[in-house]
């Protein structure tokens, strides 16, 4: 019952909608750390949309990392203001695009929420015209969670003089509709106006989309070659360590790498550990250097994590 698609081939595989084209098959998520560039975590979901992912990903990061100061960031696929939500109630500082849904309408000519001021006093809007929306009894419930419901009075809207901008004509009065998690989500909206927050959602995909590259690319994944969600899970955890395996080499080298294979077995780990940390820093101001004198570019920078799918 409601089941609106079947693959007899792998049942778990779901139609992905890609701009080349459409396919059954599963979506990978990874949360890739802006110092080392190393795979924290990954998740294989049925599911197309990234928008429920984000606080999966980021207590994943959080909880493998053991990094009390974690903050994520995201694309404009990741937003859910009940993400928002549940990633503020866990003490994750996030950093994800708004996608501007009411482009649409702001290029037809009409009003957008952006338009009406909240008053939280009486917790109320006023539109454009200086007029109240008043809350309702009525809540919509979501997957998404509870939406609140505000509404202008018909005979107000009826005699309008910006009604041909506020509403369509066979409309008889302006409602609007706010998350349950509205206040999550102004303060996020107020931390995304930020300069700060602007370059670290510039620099994202620079980092976040490198792994996928390699993996692709390099490593020679394109696709998944086993059935099923369980055993695509294991595909996917089996090619991420190969990814981090791979990066890991290029960080230390060959030879540190077998010094530390030895320290683990003595367990004298934190021996070598002084010793990984000043090459991996001579190794990126080497190449920060190289590439500053090559094209100009200064790649310093704080420490990042960022979901991709």
């Amino acid at each position: 019952m409601g089941v609106t698609q079947y693959n007899r081939t792998d049942p778990d595989a779901k139609v992905m909608v890609k701009p080349a084209h459409n396919l059954m098959a599963y979506n990978t998520q990874i949360v890739v750390d802006d110092k080392y560039k190393f795979i924290v975590a990954t998740d294989v979901s049925s599911q197309s949309q990234d928008n429920d992912k984000l606080y999966n990903m980021a207590n994943q990061a959080k909880e493998i990392t053991q990094n009390e100061n974690i903050e994520v960031v995201g694309d404009g696929g990741y937003y859910s203001s009940k993400e928002i939500y549940k990633c503020k109630e866990a003490n994750i500082e996030i950093i994800v695009s708004i996608p501007n849904k009411e482009k649409q309408q702001q290029d037809r000519g009409f009003y957008t929420q952006n338009d009406f001021i909240y008053d939280k006093d009486q917790d109320l809007f006023i539109c454009p015209n200086q007029q109240q929306l008043t809350k309702t009894n009525s809540i919509v419930y979501k997957s998404t969670g509870k939406r609140y419901i505000y509404r202008a009075g018909s005979k107000m809207c009826k005699s309008c003089s910006l009604r041909d901008n506020c509403i369509p004509s066979k409309t008889p009065y302006k409602t609007i509709s706010i998350s349950e998690y509205n206040i999550a989500v102004k303060e996020h909206q107020k931390k995304m106006k930020t300069n700060r927050a602007k370059k670290i959602i510039k620099k994202r995909s620079s980092i976040v989309e490198h792994p996928f590259g390699t993996i692709k690319q390099t490593l020679g994944w394109s696709h998944f070659l086993v059935r099923g969600k369980e055993k695509v899970s294991g595909e996917n955890a089996l090619i991420m360590f190969t990814y981090n395996f791979r990066r890991l080499l290029n960080l230390i080298g060959i030879t540190l790498f077998r010094k530390l294979l030895k320290a683990i077995k003595d367990g004298n780990i934190e021996e070598i550990k002084a010793e990984i940390v000043a090459y991996i820093a001579y190794f990126r101001l080497y190449l920060n250097y190289f590439f500053k004198i090559m094209f100009f570019l200064d790649f310093r920078g704080q420490k990042w994590y960022y979901c991709k799918n």
